[in-house]
């Protein structure tokens, strides 16, 4: 347990937990495995991944038998502590796609911005409450290279027909009125959920929809026979034709997948409840979410009982790529994001903090989710999110199911998705080049300056973020 005795007066009352798992009602509380199974298709991980994967292989194969395995609760891992963000994007953001791939950028974006009115539609077809608010997004920018920075998203939008527009002066202070950032980039098109309902509100669909779902099920092995792929779990085995891992930063079960990703923490600290003369001294009184230019960035949103969440800037790789539960809670990374909200926001000097809580990226190295198939096509993957899987989760499950069912579509045919990324090299390389590359990159924000590492990433079509 972390030792968070040191923090503020602030986090007298705070309670070290996500806070979405506080609003859902009537939270679902399922069996676990035991016994031998049998089915068409199994899926491991039933966070937003395997919960789409499962919801859309219904769609497609009414009377096939759906397993769907969790090694914990519901919305316990990434999927119920992220901040909500949902881009209308599966490629980390228009730039990253004509970075990485101008060829196909054009597809990308159209892809992107189809999956987010499809998800939303989905939601309500299906009756899923996860307060789903589609209300635009401010980028900030707190220097005159960032401002090129946003000019240039501008411009990249406008290629491609999205709405944006430059902002500053009173134009910026009614949608934010901060210090800290006197430029804006206001998208209309993003929208926001509730984590933590989504997910629940997905399992129920697919319980609904006869699939069958076990929690505290962890699968420790994979093994694979002519006839089918057998999972092995702690008091049961389940042999399937056909399986998805939807496993996110947990160690992948198939070894050569271990050096795609890294794990990496992220840390969220949330006021209690504001008042409207609260919201209205920091020029917040819309529905929009915000996000600033740094490579050291922070996330910010309100809650439907408007708290400000306020997330990100730490993005912590532990030595040998260490995974433990005792790490996602960081004094540090608290008393951190505290200041930067202070600093961002003076007029909210008595705030206190009703939550805070830190979560696990899995951040490949070109920032966007990649797929794939092993044993002979029937076993598919994806992972690699970084930090932008709460609506491409929903596409990759799409890609997921293409591939098992032998389709050729314009999902299967993106490089972006079909390209295994750089791996990461062994330790101890692993972490002195992490080390080296957030130094770089805490230093290009503060001096504007791209150093000679970072453009050698670039060229290579390597990122680090999360």
């Amino acid at each position: 347990m972390a030792d968070l005795s040191s923090l503020s007066h602030r986090f007298a009352q705070t309670v070290f937990e996500p806070y979405w798992s506080e609003t859902v009602r009537d939270p679902l509380s399922l069996p676990a495995l035991s016994g031998t199974q049998s089915c068409d298709l199994a899926i491991v991980g039933a966070g937003f991944t395997g919960l789409w994967s499962a919801l859309k292989a219904r769609e497609r194969h009414p009377d096939a038998r759906i397993i769907l395995l969790e090694g914990r609760r519901l919305a316990q891992a990434a999927s119920g502590r992220n901040g909500g963000f949902c881009a209308p994007s599966i490629s980390h953001g228009v730039g990253n796609a004509l970075e990485r791939w101008p060829d196909e950028a054009e597809t990308l974006v159209r892809l992107g911005l189809s999956n987010l009115d499809a998800l939303e539609s989905d939601l309500t077809r299906y009756g899923i409450e996860a307060e789903f608010e589609r209300t635009g997004k401010v980028n900030l920018a707190a220097t005159d290279w960032q401002a090129k920075g946003l000019a240039s998203m501008r411009a990249a939008h406008a290629r491609f027909g999205m709405d944006s527009r430059l902002i500053d002066g009173p134009d910026l202070a009614a949608k934010l009125d901060s210090p800290a950032y006197p430029k804006g980039l206001f998208e209309e098109n993003y929208a926001y959920v509730n984590p933590a309902r989504l997910v629940h509100g997905l399992a129920r669909a697919c319980l609904d929809a006869g699939v069958e779902i076990y929690e505290t099920t962890q699968v420790t092995g994979l093994a694979e026979t002519p006839d089918a792929l057998r999972l092995t779990t702690k008091d049961g085995e389940v042999s399937a034709r056909k399986v998805i891992l939807a496993t996110n930063a947990d160690v992948p079960l198939l070894r050569r997948l271990r050096p795609t990703i890294i794990p990496i923490y992220d840390y969220t600290i949330m006021t209690e409840p504001l008042s409207d003369a609260q919201l209205a001294s920091i020029g917040w009184t819309g529905r929009h979410g915000v996000a600033d230019s740094g490579n050291q960035f922070h996330y910010s949103r309100k809650t439907a009982d408007n708290r400000i969440l306020w997330g990100g800037y730490d993005a912590v790789h532990h030595y040998g790529s260490k995974r433990d539960a005792g790490l996602l809670n960081r004094a540090d990374s608290y008393a951190r994001l505290e200041a930067n909200f202070l600093a961002t926001f003076p007029a909210l000097a008595d705030v206190r903090f009703s939550h805070a809580w830190g979560g696990i990226i899995d951040t490949s190295a070109r920032l966007t989710f990649f797929a794939g198939t092993a044993c002979g096509g029937r076993l598919a993957y994806a992972l690699g999110f970084t930090g932008q899987g709460v609506s491409a989760t929903r596409f990759a499950a799409l890609t997921l199911l293409d591939h098992l069912d032998g389709l050729k579509t314009e999902r299967t045919a993106l490089r972006m998705t079909s390209k295994t990324p750089v791996p990461f090299p062994p330790e101890p390389l692993r972490s002195l080049a992490i080390h080296w590359a957030q130094s770089d990159l805490a230093r290009e924000d503060r001096t504007g300056r791209r150093s000679a590492l970072l453009r050698l990433m670039d060229r290579f079509g390597i990122g680090f973020g999360s």
